[in-house]
């Protein structure tokens, strides 16, 4: 069969909705018609009819999505046209798509996306809204967006998301928040169920839903912002932990930002790379760390605080560092007085990152000003004091300065 040239789209991507075919643009109606592969979802090929694409071949996705890309990647320059719900490139197959295919050769036409018809359901404005979604994903992400008054718009994973969003809402002091399963919006069977997250139903909802969620704090809730510097009493720790105040200074340092890699080595219980993800969307951690009780309270509060997606390295650095992605920013918490490990870490910086070293013995200070002399940076001496009672009086209890070297590559 003839093929296109690949200066021209042969792959389209089409957005489709629970009104299927009619909610479609002429010009998306003549892309499928033409397509001489239709790939799809069984209830995105159920909507079109045989009679429309007599000539096309009909592949249905499988699972997982990206077991398709090798097969639509064979059929480069044939006319194929992909169904995806909504957006394509709203949580859809056209993001996995996009990162395969040549922008030039592909033509994406999307339709209203579920956040967009969700936000006309209820009233909520769009740029005002945090969206995301569950589908395939660990719920525990849901962690950093739970905030007073914040509105939410999730993807559900089946018909399970609303009673385990409804049962970690209540777990965090959210009970009141007002929760509402939006299925099959646009369609024929559009439905919602409404409640809060402490007497949700539980009723059957349609595996193929979006949940919107109104959060409501209790008194009692304890806050858990994304900006750097949560409570200690957040993490489980053994007490050897980056503190708070200094926590939130050495984040200013790193200068968490979108997409950007973290090193943190010597890990401890992981507070300064579980900050680092919820500071900054999409901002990849790796902590490594070589005692394994650590590493269980690494994944204890990831867990906890919404980074399950951390990367924990065991072992020690530098030989663990050997095979992971380049750093935006490294910390090193620990393991100063390792020969080798500033000057890896350094090698291995991208252009513009950034290193952090924090010391509290005299050694460590040493090994900073040291490393400050022969490659420049900044020296700094951090000093925190907290008024605690002394008898039926109150003093200053200081703890133990910390001594800071950050660098720029």
């Amino acid at each position: 069969m003839d093929r296109l040239p690949l200066s021209q789209p042969w792959l389209s991507l089409v957005g489709i909705g629970e009104d299927g075919l009619e909610g479609l643009t002429p010009a998306a109606r003549s892309l499928i018609a033409d397509a001489e592969v239709l790939v799809g979802g069984a209830r995105h090929l159920a909507k079109v009819p045989d009679q429309m694409t007599t000539r096309a071949e009909r592949l249905t996705w499988p699972t997982p999505l990206t077991a398709l890309i090798e097969t639509i990647m064979r059929l480069r320059g044939r006319r194929v046209c992909v169904l995806a719900t909504g957006d394509p490139l709203c949580y859809g197959a056209g993001v996995t798509l996009a990162r395969h295919v040549p922008r030039e050769e592909t033509l994406i036409l999307p339709a209203l996306s579920a956040f967009s018809l969700a936000c006309a359901r209820l009233g909520w404005p769009l740029a005002e809204t945090e969206t995301l979604t569950l589908h395939g994903r660990p719920l525990e992400l849901l962690h950093p967006f739970v905030q007073p008054g914040a509105r939410l718009l999730i993807l559900a994973h089946d018909a399970a998301t609303p009673a385990q969003v409804a049962r970690l809402l209540v777990d965090r002091g959210y009970g009141e928040s007002r929760m509402v399963a939006l299925a099959h919006m646009g369609g024929p069977q559009e439905s919602r169920l409404e409640g809060t997250a402490g007497d949700w139903p539980e009723p059957p909802v349609p595996d193929f839903h979006t949940l919107a969620v109104a959060c409501q704090a209790s008194p009692e809730a304890p806050p858990r912002p994304r900006v750097p510097g949560l409570p200690d009493e957040a993490f489980v720790h053994d007490g050897q932990m980056t503190k708070r105040e200094v926590r939130a200074i050495t984040l200013a340092k790193l200068g968490p930002t979108p997409g950007a890699r973290l090193w943190d080595v010597g890990a401890g219980c992981g507070s300064i790379s579980v900050e680092w993800m919820r500071a900054a969307a999409r901002a990849p951690a790796w902590a490594i760390e070589p005692k394994a009780e650590r590493r269980q309270a690494i994944t204890a509060n990831a867990s906890a605080l919404g980074t399950p997606r951390l990367k924990i390295v065991a072992g020690r650095a530098p030989e663990a560092l050997a095979d992971l992605p380049a750093p935006d920013a490294v910390f090193v918490g620990g393991g100063l007085s390792t020969v080798g490990l500033v000057e890896a870490c350094l090698a291995a910086l991208a252009p513009g990152g950034r290193l952090v070293a924090n010391a509290v013995t005299l050694e460590g200070e040493a090994k900073l000003a040291a490393l400050q002399a022969e490659h420049g940076g900044e020296l700094v001496r951090l000093a925190v004091s907290r008024a605690e009672a002394v008898g039926p009086y109150r003093g200053w209890r200081t703890a133990m300065p910390v001594t800071q070297w950050s660098l720029m590559a």
